[in-house]
C-alpha cells in the first residue's frame, strides 16, 4: 500500500515524501515585490515537504490583490527568487511557485499610476480588503477587453517562464478560491457574452488558454493547476460545479501537466473522485472539508484518493511537518496572529522534534 511517507515521481520531478506545503499568503515581500532574508527562511525551514508550493506570486502589477505580496514580471523579483530556491534546493527541498493574479481582489492603494483591479465583469466581490491604510471595501473592477485578455494570458506565460530562471522546479497556477481564473469559472462573476464567457466551455476557456500557454512555454511536466469547485471563498458562488470542472479537466487532461491540486470543500468528495478518474496525472488535495487539514487527513493517499496532500495551517505551526507526521505528533496549535506581516518571525524558533 501506497503510504503519505513514500517518494514520488512528479513527472521528473522526484519528491521525497507526498506531503506539500500548500500555497498561503505571507505578505512579506520586500520593496519592489521581491523575495525577503524571511521569505527565503520560511521556505527553507519547511524544506523536508516532499513539494513545496510557494504563496500566490502576482505575474503583473495590476494582478496584486493584497500588502507586500512577491511579483515574477521583474529582473528585479526573478533575482530575489533565486535565493529562495537555492536554498531550499540546497536543503533538499522541491519547489513550485504559484503564479496568482487577484483579479477583482484586491484595492487601487495597493496599485500604482491610477490603475484599479480588473476583471472578466464588472461585478465588485463582497466585503473588504486589508491595505496598508487599512481595511478598504472593494471595489467595482474594469471588465478586461478582449486583447487585455489576451495579454494577461501572455503575463502568466512570462511569469512561469521567469519562476524557471528564478530556480523553480515548475509553477502552479492559481484557479481557486475566488482570484482571477476562479472569476472566469464562476458564473456570478462571469457574466460575459462573448467567447470567455456564457456556456460552461466559454467560462472555462481563459482558465485552459492559460494553461496551454504555460505548458508552451515551460512544459507540461513543470505545470500545475489549483482548483477549489464550489469554493464561496471571495464571494463565488458555484451551485452546481460539477459540469464546469469536468469540461475543464477534460481540456487539460491531454497536456501533460505535472499535478491537479483540488481544494475539496465539504460535500465534493464524489466531484473529486470524479475527477481524479478523468486526470490521468498526479492529483494533489487539500482536503477542507471540517476545516483545514489535519494530522488524520493524510489517509486519502492510502485510500487512493489523491497521489499527494497539501497542509497550510498545520505546515506553519509545524516547520518539520513530515517528520512529526510520521512520529504521531506532537503538534505546535497554529497561531493565526503569526501568519502575516512582513517582521512577524512565525515559528522560526519552533521546538525541536526529539528522539522521534
Amino acid at each position: 500500500m501506497t503510504t503519505v511517507f513514500d517518494p514520488i515521481d512528479l513527472s521528473g520531478t522526484q519528491l521525497a515524501n507526498r506531503i506539500a506545503l500548500a500555497p498561503m499568503t505571507r505578505s512579506r515581500a520586500g520593496h519592489g515585490g521581491t523575495a525577503t532574508d524571511l521569505v527565503v527562511e520560511y521556505y527553507t525551514q519547511r524544506a523536508s515537504a516532499g513539494l513545496i508550493i510557494t504563496e500566490g506570486i502576482q505575474p503583473s502589477v495590476v494582478g496584486q490583490g493584497y500588502p507586500a505580496t512577491p511579483g515574477l514580471h521583474s529582473a528585479e523579483q526573478v533575482a530575489s527568487w533565486r535565493r529562495v530556491t537555492d536554498s531550499v534546493h540546497e536543503a533538499g527541498g522541491r519547489i513550485f511557485a504559484q503564479i496568482m493574479h487577484a483579479g477583482r481582489i484586491g484595492h487601487p492603494v495597493l496599485l500604482p499610476d491610477g490603475l484599479t483591479p480588473v476583471a472578466p465583469s464588472p461585478v465588485a466581490a463582497p466585503g473588504q480588503v486589508y491595505t496598508q491604510v487599512g481595511p478598504k471595501d472593494f471595489v467595482e473592477p474594469r471588465e478586461l477587453t478582449d486583447a487585455e485578455i489576451r495579454a494577461t494570458v501572455g503575463d502568466f506565460a512570462t511569469a512561469a517562464r521567469n519562476a524557471v530562471d528564478a530556480g523553480f522546479d515548475g509553477v502552479e497556477l492559481h484557479g481557486a478560491n475566488g482570484y482571477l481564473i476562479h472569476q472566469f469559472l464562476a458564473p456570478n462573476t462571469n457574466l460575459r457574452t462573448d467567447e470567455w464567457g456564457g456556456s460552461e466551455q466559454a467560462r472555462i476557456r481563459f482558465a485552459v488558454e492559460v494553461t496551454k500557454a504555460v505548458v508552451a512555454e515551460i512544459g507540461g511536466e513543470r505545470t500545475g493547476l489549483r482548483i477549489s469547485p464550489g469554493n464561496p471563498y471571495n464571494g463565488i458562488e458555484e451551485p452546481a460545479p460539477d459540469a464546469v470542472y469536468t469540461a475543464l479537466v477534460a481540456e487539460l487532461e491531454p497536456l501533460g501537466l505535472a499535478y491537479l491540486h483540488i481544494l475539496e470543500e465539504a460535500e465534493i468528495r464524489e466531484l473529486t473522485l470524479a475527477l481524479r478518474k478523468q486526470f490521468s496525472g498526479t492529483v494533489v488535495l487539500n482536503v477542507f472539508t471540517d476545516g483545514p487539514t489535519g494530522p488524520e487527513h493524510h489517509t486519502v493517499i492510502d485510500d487512493g484518493i489523491a497521489d499527494l496532500i497539501s497542509y497550510g495551517a498545520l505546515f506553519l505551526a509545524n516547520p518539520d511537518l513530515p517528520a512529526r507526521l510520521k512520529a504521531g505528533g506532537p503538534f505546535n496549535t497554529p497561531d493565526p496572529s503569526t501568519f502575516f506581516g512582513g517582521g512577524a518571525k512565525g515559528y522560526t524558533d519552533y521546538p525541536a522534534l526529539q528522539d522521534r
